[in-house]
């Protein structure tokens, strides 16, 4: 059954506030956060603290499974497939509590082969969900899909807790691919329960929106990367 869009806003605003608690997201000092894409960012996301938090963590892998279930249908998904390293705990949690089987993938290849990038027992054509902690601008899941897809199984989703979604080029990116992304928030969440909740400074949070505003300026004129690359 879909999800009303009360209950995704309501899943947004509420995993937003989750990483703001536990200090998952960080702004910069006198230099900006240099993200693994070249991208200057004044604003850094660490998702991966939600691994030693049970409580947010437990919470986040329920709203994760009402998400997949809505949006893409158990009926679906023959397997649950973590993205190494930061996706694997994650794809764990869904898997028990989805029930379904699990892999990973590699970020590269150890041995020969299609497979050699890929653990786990699975078949050909088997139907998988790629998960991840986030997603920047989408080119290492694109990488990650295509693993996936040479190796015989069929790719079609991405899930992840965060999605910066900023990034038109992104949006393009994944559509030549046939690859739908979806996540439990993005920035513009974080930034509105900020505001909400007077979160930082009104200065940090005007930087913010400036950098979510125009990220390709605002990381060129900081020293960063001027586009995108896939």
């Amino acid at each position: 059954m879909p999800l009303s869009p009360e209950t995704r806003a309501d899943f947004a605003r509420r995993t937003a506030l989750a990483l703001l608690d536990i200090r998952a997201v960080e702004i910069a000092g006198e230099r900006p956060f240099i993200l693994s894409s070249g991208i200057a960012s004044p604003v850094y996301i660490n998702v991966r603290k939600v691994i030693s938090v049970p409580a947010v963590r437990e919470k986040l892998m329920g709203f994760a499974t009402e998400v997949i279930d809505a949006e893409i249908g158990r009926d679906r998904i023959d397997a649950i497939a973590g993205a190494e390293t930061a996706g694997i705990p994650f794809a764990a949690w869904i898997a028990a509590e989805t029930g379904l089987p699990m892999q990973y993938v590699r970020k590269r290849a150890q041995g020969f082969g299609p497979e050699a990038q890929i653990e786990g027992l699975w078949e050909t054509g088997q139907r998988v969900l790629l998960v991840e902690d986030l997603t920047t601008d989408g080119a290492s899941k694109l990488r990650f899909c295509e693993a996936l897809r040479a190796a015989g199984l069929v790719v079609e989703d991405v899930f992840m807790l965060f999605q910066y979604d900023i990034f038109p080029e992104t949006r393009d990116a994944m559509a030549r691919a046939d690859i739908r992304l979806h996540a439990l928030a993005t920035w513009k969440d974080i930034l509105d329960v900020a505001r909400a909740h007077d979160r930082f400074t009104p200065e940090q949070r005007d930087i913010i929106a400036e950098f979510l505003d125009t990220p390709l300026d605002w990381s060129a004129a900081h020293g960063g990367a001027r586009s995108l690359t896939f």
